[in-house]
């Protein structure tokens, strides 16, 4: 798991973004749960999931509040 360029989120149409985010939700669930089931043992994967997250909730709003950013 790779962390998301802020630049590269803000490329992307709120629709593409929320896409991506619904997708990073169920990939942190799934990363839990396997963290549960002892299926997996990456810890770290499940704060870089959790902050990339953040940073698409962020483009979103600023993006939704016009920012230009």
């Amino acid at each position: 798991m790779k962390d998301l360029k802020p630049s590269e989120l803000r490329d992307k149409t709120v629709p593409q973004l929320e896409e991506m985010l619904r997708e990073a939700r169920a990939d942190l669930y799934r990363a839990r749960r396997d963290l549960v089931f002892r299926q997996s043992t990456d810890t770290s994967g499940i704060k870089v999931r959790r902050h990339n997250i953040a940073r698409i909730m962020t483009v979103i709003t600023e993006k939704k509040r016009g920012g230009n950013n």
